[in-house]
């Protein structure tokens, strides 16, 4: 086994290597001197207690991250030192999506982004946040101009009657009780990309009674939610929720995991809803036990599984 991750680990840094060759020596210098850079931002941007100093670190970040994806083939620079930045690939790199979170108060957030494409010369198009002027979230198409904000931790591409297609997979802060996981769908129209697309579906005696563009699961912030593409089930899985009431005056019904869980499966380009993910029948019927189990048959816990 150490022999297998030994050659792993070599193998990496060959391709690292190989990536790194595609820029030039002067350029490849000037990008790591602003990574150093961008690195102290990033870190203010997360961790600095005065607001007035997070919301100039961001306006200093930005210009200074496109000022590095100018130089030629810095697709191939991996800024493994911005850890406080998400940077996913999809499966056939062709794209790749920054994104990163402003902290203002405990019921804000800003979202900022960008995609770069694969390609010599530079091709970025803005994510720019306008969740608050959407309305009818899971229904509605929209641009990189007006993206529904996130930090997205995976990427997902799939092929649909209208042509490839990427599931991506955020988090959104959104509020003190509550968070947001979002799964939205994107494709790339001329020098745009297009959010929100009707692939998620759901059945009833073979008609279609919903039809979705992107999904939000909203949940408690006390409460931790899987929403994710699982590889073995090969389906997108999340829990299933349930209703605890408002945490909070004039506060909306909050929502925690039940220990069951439903998603979607890809049929023909489309991702057809399946209720229940996990067989929960007994052990004794030949079932399996449901992941992490909440509720169960001891009622000195609560719905959150404490004590």
């Amino acid at each position: 086994m150490k022999n297998i991750i030994s050659c792993f680990f070599v193998f990496l840094c060959i391709t690292q290597t190989a990536k790194a060759q595609n820029i030039s020596q002067e350029d490849l210098a000037q990008i790591q001197a602003i990574e150093d850079s961008l690195m102290v931002y990033s870190h203010l941007i997360m961790n600095d207690s005065i607001e007035d100093h997070r919301f100039a670190s961001t306006k200093l970040f930005i210009p200074m991250l496109v000022k590095a994806l100018k130089h030629e083939n810095s697709f191939q620079y991996d800024f493994k030192k911005l850890q406080h930045v998400s940077i996913q690939y999809p499966q056939d790199s062709t794209f790749r999506v920054f994104t990163f979170h402003l902290f203002v108060n405990d019921n804000e957030y800003h979202y900022f982004g960008a995609i770069q494409k694969n390609t010599e010369e530079l091709n970025l198009l803005p994510l720019v946040d306008r969740k608050k002027e959407l309305s009818d979230i899971e229904y509605q198409q929209t641009t990189n101009r007006a993206w529904y904000g996130a930090v997205y931790y995976n990427i997902v591409g799939f092929d649909s009657p209208e042509g490839r297609k990427y599931l991506l997979f955020g988090y959104d802060g959104h509020s003190f009780f509550n968070r947001r996981k979002v799964i939205d769908v994107i494709s790339f129209e001329g020098d745009q990309a297009v959010f929100g697309h009707p692939v998620f579906v759901k059945r009833s005696n073979g008609q279609i009674t919903e039809e979705k563009k992107r999904l939000l699961v909203e949940f408690s912030a006390r409460s931790s939610v899987k929403v994710n593409y699982d590889l073995i089930q090969e389906a997108v899985v999340f829990d299933n929720l349930i209703s605890i009431g408002p945490l909070g005056p004039n506060e909306k019904d909050s929502f925690v995991p039940d220990g069951s869980y439903q998603g979607y499966q890809l049929k023909e380009g489309i991702w057809e809803h399946i209720p229940k993910m996990f067989c929960d029948c007994p052990l004794e019927d030949g079932g399996a036990p449901r992941p992490e189990p909440v509720l169960d048959n001891n009622s000195k816990k609560d719905l959150f599984g404490n004590d």
